[in-house]
């Protein structure tokens, strides 16, 4: 069949407009003009036996290069009509995202049912398609469909609607005979009730006029794409923050598992929320130890803890006292105030891998085991052959695994093989897998059945130890490590670790690692948090030989030359500005006493009367490695000394070219820079500010426009994302554009000339919220700094009198009304923020409440809810109050009597 498009799109000199088919976007269709503005072109399209519908989008190209193409998770679509119409005239506009771009997502569509094109005889000579965009019907029980002014459209009768057809999630298609339309003739979309077929709802714009020429026969007209719009009110829900792993129930095993976040789906529908936001669930075992339960560092980006595993959905063991002393065993563990990582992991591992050797037979010979392994060998094989092997080696750095250190994927295949001593492991590892899949899946379907969003939270690294590193080790740069930035929580910044991304390298594939990974979360979660959506824009990178998060440059950047740098006025040196300034009296104020022993063991003195590092000691690392073991205080507070002194540059190389340079970040407090004169400082802040302020803000812009846009499009999730920390100003010109939701909190207002957010001026598009999971809770912040407390009493609260020392359970109501009363579409609030409106419920213990502490990299994650979900469902005073609070917000409709 012939196709023939038509677009409006101005272009500039050297621009061309093609047509990108998604079934082989290699090979897009180009099309020509003779303005400038009016783009034509055809292509004879043999569609595959199973292809029914066409998709695609429109790109912009410069030298055979796209520099920009439609955003959006819907593609323009053509439904292949009657096998008469062998030619297609597509009218079209250029489309980047819907208007309301959220209202199409999963977290609000639900319930979508394939319905075929509706066709016409063969002996129809032309048609006309109409095509339209409208989402949010099916949940109403609506459809959506055409009334006009011609007899095929029912003259205007609101009896006689035409019902469209919906042939995609929100892509509703009708074909009309086109002799029975008499152009020009004047429409509207229509709401329809799905059983009666009676109109509910007319479009609140103009008419639409539709005008064409005659057709010929065998033609079939598509006019551009409609978006339609009903009178709405916009989305606005409560919802509960709290990680899985901190849920407690009667019967859990000392750690929340996925039947767990079932029930708490449960006490949202209960309390009128319709939201529940957990932090990441992926697999972090690597040594077995607490040091595992840091979840931000998972070895697979795929697999899912199996701590989360709901061992009650599982037979009970077969040997009696041996289920008698499991169940002593849970008991113990599920009595203790906080997660004990490594007992609970040891318990439900052994209890798996019992059940695993009664069941195996019946379990993996299961039609929906073999489909489950099917769908996910991908992944799947190289994670179990991974497991294994780190079990092996007793270690999950997979450089000290011999001949396994590099992957081998034939090696990896013979290992699943029956006949190798893996196969029973392997197994067990897929095993595990399933029971995970199943079980989240059973939960998430339970939200989405109840309009409980479930999100997902997606983290911007992985670890170097990871599935992940050891299979695609090209898409990492292995010699950095990914951080953050010095900020209020962390004045030395942050080292996560974790290897940063080789763009350019997932550039070539269209960034298919993260759309495999997006698609994975889309199987369970109707939206997700972007974990610092900032890393997508530019990542800060702290070389492999820093401890400390200062020595850090973004990535990528643009690095300052010599003359740029001179060009502010600085005399560039840089035998002194790209080496730690040390000398005598930093020395004697430092160390004081054991200032000798620092000169004598760590230094040597330089010509100058200054003093470097000796080589053995002139990295974070090296010192690192000296005080390994040394953990008296003493000896600690001398280390960290040595690494300020490390840190302590004006200017930082850059990775890719040593001749270009940065200016180290937050070093205005630095011995290096105090030592400047006046001037130099001055000439120094104004080179800082426009490095770190201005320069990369079209840079970054267009970097993350090149990926944030293709991984959008892989799902139907809404997104937010994290937009905490050192912001660039294109990260609210990208969010805006893509309708990503922000982040906003009170305390850490996005306005720096404001110590804190108002409210009532946070944008729809936007999460609210009152802390993170990285924060104290409400009732620990209140208690932090006094002088901040007390202005936040006074200036926003607006009380009069003394502040309360600790905050009382009805201030903590009225902080929480007011977030439920602002305009953001998404509010909400760590669970802890909840229970502390009530005086007798919330824990006792404030600082017990605080699930993590970012300026510690060896935090302990083991946070639990003080009391059991089935005592929470209990408390029905409380969560009517809860309910109603949501109500009085417009977060809620009354309950139903």
């Amino acid at each position: 069949m012939k196709l023939r498009f038509r677009i409006q799109y101005h272009t500039v000199w050297g621009e061309d407009v093609r047509v990108i088919f998604q079934e082989d976007e290699s090979h897009p269709l180009p099309l020509s003009t003779r303005d400038g503005s009016q783009w034509q072109g055809s292509c004879d399209y043999s569609p595959s036996d199973t292809e029914q519908i066409i998709l695609y989008r429109y790109g912009i190209f410069r030298d055979d290069v796209c520099i920009r193409k439609e955003l959006g998770a819907i593609p323009h679509a053509v439904y292949q009509g009657n096998a008469q119409q062998h030619q297609y005239l597509i009218e079209d506009c250029w489309r980047d995202l819907p208007a309301e771009n959220y209202r199409y997502s999963s977290a609000f569509n639900d319930g979508y049912v394939s319905a075929s094109p509706n066709r016409l005889s063969n002996n129809v000579g032309s048609c006309v398609t109409f095509r339209a965009l409208c989402p949010g019907l099916r949940p109403q029980g609506l459809e959506l469909g055409i009334i006009g002014s011609c007899n095929a459209l029912g003259n205007w009768e609101y009896c006689r609607p035409i019902r469209m057809r919906e042939a995609a999630p929100n892509v509703w298609q009708l074909t009309l005979d086109a002799s029975t339309l008499k152009s020009p003739f004047e429409y509207k979309f229509v709401a329809i009730d799905e059983k009666t077929g009676a109109v509910k709802e007319w479009e609140t714009r103009p008419n639409r006029l539709f005008q064409i020429r005659s057709l010929q026969r065998g033609e079939t007209y598509l006019p551009a794409e409609a978006e339609v719009f009903f009178n709405r009110p916009p989305y606005r829900i409560a919802g509960t923050a709290i990680p899985v792993f901190s849920l407690r129930s009667e019967g859990s095993c000392g750690v929340g598992d996925f039947g767990d976040l079932k029930k708490l789906i449960t006490w949202a529908i209960e309390t009128g929320q319709q939201a529940v936001q957990i932090l990441p669930i992926n697999d972090t075992t690597m040594t077995g130890t607490w040091m595992d339960s840091y979840p931000y560092n998972a070895i697979s980006i795929y697999a899912l803890h199996p701590m989360y595993i709901d061992l009650r959905q599982l037979p009970m063991l077969k040997d009696e006292q041996e289920m008698k002393a499991f169940e002593r065993q849970r008991i113990t563990l599920n009595a203790l105030s906080q997660v004990d990582y490594e007992k609970v992991n040891q318990l439900k591992r052994k209890y798996l891998h019992d059940i695993f050797l009664q069941k195996e037979t019946t379990i993996v010979t299961t039609p929906q085991f073999k489909e489950f392994l099917q769908k996910n060998e991908e992944w799947l094989l190289p994670y179990a052959a991974f497991c294994c092997l780190r079990d092996q080696n007793g270690t999950a750095d997979f450089r000290q695994w011999g001949k396994d250190s590099v992957y081998q994927a034939e090696r990896v295949r013979e290992m699943a093989n029956p006949e190798s001593p893996y196969h029973t492991e392997i197994t067990f590892y897929y095993f595990l897998q399933y029971l995970l899949h199943i079980q989240l899946l059973d939960a998430c379907t339970y939200g989405r059945n109840h309009g409980v969003i479930v999100k997902g939270d997606i983290p911007i690294g992985i670890s170097r130890n990871s599935v992940e590193a050891w299979v695609e080790p090209y898409y990492f740069n292995m010699n950095g490590q990914a951080g953050a930035p010095p900020d209020a929580f962390s004045v030395n910044g942050q080292n996560w670790g974790m290897p940063t991304y080789n763009w350019q390298v997932m550039e070539k594939d269209g960034y298919r690692w993260w759309q495999r990974r997006f698609r994975k979360m889309a199987e369970y979660f109707t939206a997700y948090r972007i974990d610092h959506i900032l890393g997508f824009f530019r990542i800060w990178e702290i070389p492999y030989h820093a401890v400390h998060g200062l020595l850090g440059q973004f990535v990528p950047s643009l690095p300052m030359t010599q003359e740029e740098i001179q060009s502010f006025g600085l005399e560039f040196d840089k035998e002194s500005m790209t080496r730690p300034y040390i000398n005598d009296t930093l020395i004697d104020t430092l160390f004081g006493e054991n200032g000798h022993e620092i000169r004598h063991t760590f230094l040597r003195r330089m010509h100058n009367g200054r003093y470097a590092f000796r080589p053995e000691f002139n990295t974070q690392r090296k010192i690192q490695a000296y005080f390994a073991g040394k953990t008296d205080e003493a000896s600690t507070d001398i280390r960290e000394k040595l690494y300020s002194l490390i840190s302590d540059v004006l200017f930082i190389a850059d990775r890719d070219d040593p001749n270009k340079y940065h200016p180290r970040i937050a070093v205005q407090n630095a011995p290096a820079f105090l030592h400047l004169s006046a001037k130099e400082q001055q000439a120094f802040n104004r080179l800082y500010d426009h490095y770190y302020y201005q320069r990369h803000n079209e840079f970054w812009y267009h970097e993350a426009m090149k990926k944030l846009p293709v991984l959008l499009q892989a799902t139907s999730m809404l997104v937010c994302g994290e937009d905490l920390g050192m912001v660039p100003g294109c990260v609210p010109w990208v969010m805006n554009q893509l309708q990503i939701l922000s982040l906003e909190i009170q305390r850490m207002p996005k306005n720096p000339g404001r110590e804190f957010g108002k409210l009532e001026n946070y944008p729809y598009l936007s999460v609210c919220t009152i802390g993170t999971h990285d924060m104290t809770t409400l009732r620990g912040w209140w208690k932090e700094d006094p002088a901040t407390t007390n202005r936040f009493y006074h200036d926003e609260l607006h009380y009069w009198g003394k502040t309360p020392e600790e905050v009382p359970g009805w201030l903590c109501e009225e902080i929480i009304r007011r977030h439920l009363q602002c305009p953001s579409m998404l509010c909400i609030l760590a669970w802890q923020d909840w229970t502390s409106m009530d005086e007798t419920l919330r824990n006792p213990d404030i600082n017990a409440e605080r699930i993590n502490i970012p300026a510690n990299p060896r935090h302990y994650w083991r946070w639990r809810m003080h009391i059991t979900l089935e005592k929470l469902m209990s408390l029905t005073d409380f969560n009517q109050h809860i309910h109603q609070m949501i109500v009085d917000s417009g977060r809620a409709e009354e309950k139903k009597k």
